[in-house]
């Protein structure tokens, strides 16, 4: 865990909340594809990335589910900090994207470092801006962009925050992410390919255009 902890987050926190975060954190370790966190749930933790990707999905009242944002080693989900301090149950559901190790922090202490330490204020301060910036990209691009523009955007986010040109998934896991039909997807893609942007090969597609 202080190895994980030093290299995610000692650029940030002082020694002292470090070596908080080490006494009180537990680390977790979860596969791709794992729900980590439901919508309904009481949340007593709050998560810090050491390493791997999650993402973060909203569900409406049919079921179908839609993608916030991503959260990548380093960052921690803003909105579950926000449930924290009220008291009120998740809403949203968190997926590890990929293979993902995470320190969870008791909830009690959230509030005593907002006052005790400046640095994790900051962090919890900058954390909802960033959120904040991503959710307004993500209402921008289900309003303003066409559904191929859409799809090559979900697809570079998710080169981007596994830091792999390659992205592991099938047209049908694409389709849930963007609340779409599979049969949509498999021509979007067949488009962005012939355009150059995308490689199709099984099971995983190269991001070209990132």
């Amino acid at each position: 865990m202080e190895e994980g902890l030093l290299q995610n987050y000692g650029y940030l926190f002082e020694e002292a909340l470090l070596a908080e975060m080490q006494e009180v954190g537990v680390v977790k370790k979860f596969s791709q594809g794992t729900v980590i966190m439901d919508i309904g749930e009481t949340i007593s933790h709050m998560p810090l990335l050491l390493n791997g990707a999650i993402k973060i999905l909203r569900e409406d009242e049919s079921g179908d589910e839609l993608i916030l944002y991503f959260l990548e080693r380093g960052d921690t989900c803003a909105m579950t900090f926000s449930c924290c301090v009220g008291t009120h149950k998740s809403e949203i559901r968190a997926v590890a994207e990929s293979d993902t190790e995470l320190i969870m922090i008791p909830v009690e202490k959230m509030e005593a470092w907002m006052a005790k330490y400046t640095t994790w204020r900051q962090f919890i301060l900058d954390s909802y801006h960033t959120r904040m910036t991503e959710l307004l990209e993500t209402v921008d691009t289900i309003a303003f962009l066409r559904m191929d523009e859409r799809l090559l955007k979900h697809l570079q986010d998710k080169a981007m925050v596994n830091h792999d040109e390659y992205v592991q998934t099938t047209h049908q896991d694409i389709a849930y992410d963007l609340n779409t039909s599979r049969v949509v997807i498999s021509r979007l893609l067949k488009k962005l390919e012939k355009e150059g942007k995308i490689e199709m090969q099984r099971n995983r597609i190269k991001v070209i255009d990132l």
